[in-house]
């Protein structure tokens, strides 16, 4: 787990037991996040690392702010949209990450031993070293690519506004006034094309991610 997380897991493990401390609350929170609640329960009682990106998860999903489970709190002190999306079970966003914590690759410093830099510059020189340095500006290039990526595929799986909310209040609004029948399909074919081009756009956000990490990787990406 990254260090960040590791010092605030306490903190983050302490408020998840705030939030579920009601009979069954445990279970509806578990759903409301797409887990198990034997899963959701692993976690409360410490056998079960999680990551931050569940903990924002739970903020998104709950009405927390964002931020909120990074500091202590009392019982007292949990938001009543948060009691209330967890009683009702009406999460306010749709949770489509993981919980399991990632874990840093080890960095690995070797010193050189004499000889070793003069060793490396004639292969530089050396007819194939251009090319495997390319090859390695590609891979740090698209690594980055794909953390764009990544982020856009989380910014979509968790939207500012729910499309379902967004739906209810649009509907509301055309339940209290009377309206052409032309605008109020134009208004419900306009809400359903959202709700359907965004989860298309996800799909290809996600292919994609899953294309560009395997650049380089294979012999269909190593061609220069």
């Amino acid at each position: 787990m990254e260090d960040t997380g590791a010092t605030l897991t306490p903190v983050w493990r302490a408020n998840l037991a705030l939030l579920t401390r009601e009979v069954g609350a445990a279970t509806r929170l578990a759903r409301m996040m797409t887990f198990s609640a034997s899963y959701m329960k692993l976690i409360l009682s410490g056998q079960r690392d999680f990551s931050g990106e569940f903990v924002r998860g739970v903020e998104a999903v709950t009405g927390l702010p964002e931020g909120w489970m990074d500091l202590p709190h009392g019982a007292d002190e949990v938001p009543e949209v948060a009691r209330a999306a967890i009683g009702n079970e009406t999460p306010h966003a749709r949770f489509r990450g993981t919980a399991h914590p990632v874990r840093k690759p080890p960095v690995l410093r070797a010193e050189p031993i004499f000889g070793q830099k003069a060793a490396q510059r004639g292969d530089e020189r050396a007819p194939g070293g251009q090319p495997h340095a390319r090859m390695a500006g590609m891979r740090k290039i698209r690594d980055l690519a794909a953390q764009d990526v990544r982020k856009l595929e989380r910014y979509l799986g968790v939207p500012p506004v729910e499309p379902a909310v967004l739906r209810a209040r649009i509907e509301e609004v055309m339940a209290m006034i009377e309206l052409d029948e032309r605008v109020r399909a134009d208004l419900a074919g306009r809400l359903e094309q959202i709700e359907k081009h965004r989860e298309l756009l996800l799909r290809h956000v996600t292919k994609l991610h899953a294309l560009l990490v395997r650049l380089g990787e294979d012999t269909g990406g190593s061609r220069s």
